[in-house]
C-alpha cells in the first residue's frame, strides 16, 4: 500500500503550490473572458450593421455642396505632328455670398433592440454670384451659353418632395445627375445660360431643399462669405468638421449653431479650372450623437476583468491563510467564473435598459451571488463582509472610471497604486503569521 511521503504532502499543501495553481487558473480564466469580449464586439458589429441598413433605406449622412456655377471651356492646340487637339474643361465659380439656414427634425429609429438617429432637414440656401473674371487666368474660351449650376448632395435618395429654385429671379427646374464631377459626384444640375455681364452685375439665387438623412449633417462653405445656421431639437449634438461654430446654444430643448466664414478660412480660390482643389476638407456640420454607447463601455469594463479576478481571489486566499479557513481550488474557479459572468450579464442587460441601470443590476446580482457563496463557504459574517466590501469598492471604482474620459487613465493608475499598497500591507501580515 502506497503512502505519500511527508515531503510531498507538505509541497502539495504549501502556500507556494496553491499560489502557482491559482495563478494558472487566472490565466485559464482569460479564455472565457476573451470570449466575452468577442461576443461584445460581435453585438456591436451587429448594431452597426443595423444602423447602416436603416441609413441605406432612410438616407445616409448628408453633405451639401453648392451651388457652383460651371462654364465649359474649349482650348485648341497643335501637337508635334501638326494635328489639332481640342481640349475641353470646366471653369468652376464659387458663390460670392452664401447663406444656409437648416432646421433638423431628428428621431430615433429602431430595428429590434438596436437603434440609430435619423433626421429630416429643411434647408434654405440663398446668396448671389458676383465676380469679375480675369481672362488671362482662363485657359481657352468659356461657352457661357452652356453654363450650368451644380448642387452637390451626398445621397440623392434622401431628397423629399420638390426642390424649389429661384435663379436670377426666375423659377427653374433641376435635372438629375451632374454634368461635371470635378467637385461633387452626386446631386442635381440647373441649366442656365448666362453672360459675363450678368455675373459682373449680380446673380441672386434661392434654393429650398428637404432631405432625409442619418447620423450627421454637413455643409461645405463655398462662398466668398458664408453664413451657416443649423438648429434642431436634438439635445446631444457633436459639432464636427474643419471649424467649430462661432456661436452655439445647447439646451434641454435642442441646439442652435452658427458659423461665419470668409475666403480666408479656406485654401481654394473663388474660381478655377478642372479639379485642382479639394473642397471637401473644409466641411462643417453636426453629428446626432447618441450619448450612451453601451457596447464601448462594456468593452472598457471587460478590460478590467483580470484585475477583478486577481483581487477577489487574493482576498479569498488571504482569508484562508490568515483565518485558517479552507477554500478548495474548485471554489476559487467558481468565484472567477462568477466574476466573468458579470460582463456578459452587463452587456445583455444594457441592450434593453441602458448602461447605467444594467451596471447596477449586474453588479448587485454578482455581489449577492458571491457574497452568499462566501458566507456558505466561510461561515463567518465578518469575513464575508470583507469579500462583499471589496466587490462593492471594485464595482464602484470601475463605474467611476467608465464615466471619466480624459482622466480615466490617471484615475485608473492611482487606484492601482492604492490597491497594490493594500495588498502589500496584507502580505506583511501573512509573513508575520508564518514566522
Amino acid at each position: 500500500m502506497e503512502t505519500k511521503s511527508p515531503k510531498n504532502e507538505y509541497w502539495v499543501n504549501s502556500l507556494t503550490f496553491k499560489m502557482v495553481v491559482i495563478g494558472v487558473m487566472i490565466l485559464l480564466l482569460l479564455i472565457p473572458l476573451s470570449m466575452i469580449k468577442r461576443i461584445i464586439a460581435e453585438r456591436e458589429s451587429t448594431s452597426l450593421q443595423v444602423e447602416n441598413d436603416i441609413s441605406a433605406q432612410w438616407g445616409h449622412a448628408q453633405v451639401l455642396a453648392g451651388p457652383i456655377l460651371n462654364i465649359p471651356t474649349e482650348h485648341s492646340s497643335v501637337d508635334k505632328n501638326g494635328n489639332v487637339i481640342i481640349e475641353r474643361d470646366w471653369l468652376h465659380i464659387m458663390p460670392s455670398n452664401l447663406k444656409v439656414a437648416t432646421q433638423l427634425d431628428p428621431e430615433i429609429r429602431y430595428r429590434g433592440i438596436f437603434k440609430t438617429a435619423v433626421y429630416t432637414s429643411v434647408s434654405q440656401i440663398t446668396g448671389n454670384f458676383k465676380f469679375v473674371l480675369n481672362p488671362e487666368e482662363i485657359v481657352g474660351t468659356p461657352d457661357w451659353s452652356k453654363a450650368v449650376v451644380t448642387f452637390g448632395i451626398s445621397d440623392n435618395r434622401g431628397i423629399r418632395g420638390d426642390i424649389r429654385i429661384l435663379w436670377n429671379n426666375f423659377a427653374l427646374e433641376p435635372e438629375s445627375g451632374m454634368l461635371t464631377q470635378n467637385i461633387t459626384k452626386s446631386g442635381f444640375t440647373i441649366k442656365t445660360p448666362i453672360g459675363v455681364a450678368d455675373l459682373e452685375k449680380s446673380i441672386p439665387f434661392s434654393i429650398n431643399l428637404e432631405l432625409s438623412g442619418s447620423k450627421s449633417f454637413t455643409i461645405l462653405p463655398l462662398g466668398q462669405k458664408s453664413s451657416i445656421d443649423i438648429s434642431s431639437s436634438w439635445t446631444n449634438p457633436s459639432f464636427s468638421g474643419n471649424l467649430l461654430p462661432q456661436k452655439r446654444n445647447i439646451s434641454e430643448t435642442g441646439f442652435d449653431a452658427n458659423w461665419q466664414l470668409t475666403h480666408l478660412n479656406r485654401n481654394f480660390p473663388q474660381y478655377w479650372q478642372g479639379s485642382k482643389f479639394n473642397v471637401w476638407e473644409h466641411s462643417l456640420g453636426v453629428d446626432l450623437f447618441l450619448p450612451v454607447n453601451h457596447y464601448q463601455k462594456a468593452t472598457r469594463s471587460a478590460k478590467y476583468g483580470i484585475l477583478f479576478i486577481i483581487l477577489t481571489l487574493l482576498v479569498f486566499l488571504f482569508i484562508e491563510l490568515i483565518n485558517n479557513k479552507k477554500v478548495h481550488l474548485f471554489q476559487y474557479l467558481l468565484v472567477g467564473l462568477a466574476l466573468i459572468l458579470f460582463f456578459s450579464l452587463l452587456t445583455a442587460l444594457s441592450e434593453h435598459t441602458g448602461f447605467n441601470l444594467a451596471y447596477l443590476i449586474a453588479s448587485v446580482v454578482n455581489i449577492v451571488v458571491i457574497g452568499l457563496f462566501a458566507y456558505g463557504l466561510l461561515q463567518d459574517f465578518r469575513l464575508t463582509s470583507w469579500v462583499v466590501g471589496l466587490l462593492v469598492l471594485m464595482y464602484t471604482f470601475l463605474f467611476v472610471l467608465l464615466q471619466l474620459n480624459d482622466l480615466a487613465f490617471l484615475a485608473g493608475n492611482i487606484g492601482l497604486v492604492i490597491i497594490l499598497s493594500i495588498i502589500m500591507k496584507a502580505s506583511l501580515r501573512l509573513t508575520s503569521q508564518s514566522s
